[in-house]
């Protein structure tokens, strides 16, 4: 297979999120919610904005496999597949808080190599590839370089995820060692530690979608992304400045 051409993967990527965002901000506010089998919320604009990225993204690349969260797979068994999540933190999106985010990765040999994370309430729109850096807006953009604990925001998924992952205990020690922690959850957190404004992030009890633009995003912009040991067919990231990740790490571990 031909090397990827990750110039016109990030174009199709860009283009599908624009016509999310279409479907997505107007609903804002105004949407009804209804509840998956596995209990999870969903709403119109999931669908909606899920259904226009994978017409763009099947009318770029018709070869490539689609997983979403909305909508499962298609496209042939092997080869690139793109990871697709319209709207992380539909929660917060269906009660009008608006920190949610559109995440697009692709998997080449079942690995992250390009992520995209779409943060409509603030404009800003992080993208790269491996390799290729990380930009946002267009601009380069790194992790912060803070290494104390004391003083750098550390952030964390919901605090259950860290039970349901087998940890509690590390929530409580982080609660008891962090000096700055704080609770901005899904990829708006991750898209913050890329902005170098959140240190380092704890994310918990995710699906691939979930993590997958952020295990390329973060090292490109400097920093170390952990992926923890798979737990209960959920995974979870460790991930921000080298540093910081590196004591986090040993919560653990001990």
């Amino acid at each position: 297979m031909a090397p990827l051409d990750f110039e016109a993967i990030a174009t199709a990527a860009a283009a599908a999120c624009d016509r999310a965002r279409q479907e997505i901000v107007p609903r804002f506010r105004s949407v009804a919610v209804e509840t998956k089998a596995d209990g999870s919320p969903v709403t119109e604009a999931d669908r909606a904005a899920e259904g226009a990225i994978r017409e763009v993204l099947r009318q770029a690349f018709p070869d490539f496999a689609i997983l979403g969260e909305e909508f499962g797979r298609e496209g042939p068994p092997d080869g690139p597949c793109w990871l697709v999540d319209p709207i992380d933190g539909t929660i917060g999106f269906s009660r009008g808080i608006p920190l949610f985010t559109t995440l697009i990765a692709l998997l080449e040999d079942g690995v992250p190599v390009f992520g995209l994370i779409d943060v409509p309430a603030v404009d800003e729109r992080y993208v790269g590839w491996k390799g290729g850096g990380c930009r946002r807006n267009g601009e380069p953009t790194r992790v912060s370089e803070e290494s104390d604990l004391s003083r750098a925001i550390i952030s964390h998924g919901d605090p259950y995820c860290f039970e349901l992952f087998g940890c509690a205990g590390v929530f409580e020690r982080m609660a008891r060692e962090c000096g700055l922690l704080r609770g901005y959850t899904d990829a708006f957190g991750h898209a913050m530690v890329l902005s170098g404004g959140i240190g380092a992030m704890v994310d918990l009890a995710c699906n691939a979608w979930d993590l997958a633009p952020a295990q390329v995003l973060i090292p490109e912009a400097g920093g170390r992304c952990i992926t923890l040991p798979e737990h209960d067919g959920k995974i979870g990231a460790i991930f921000g400045s080298p540093a910081l990740v590196e004591q986090l790490e040993r919560f653990f571990g001990s």
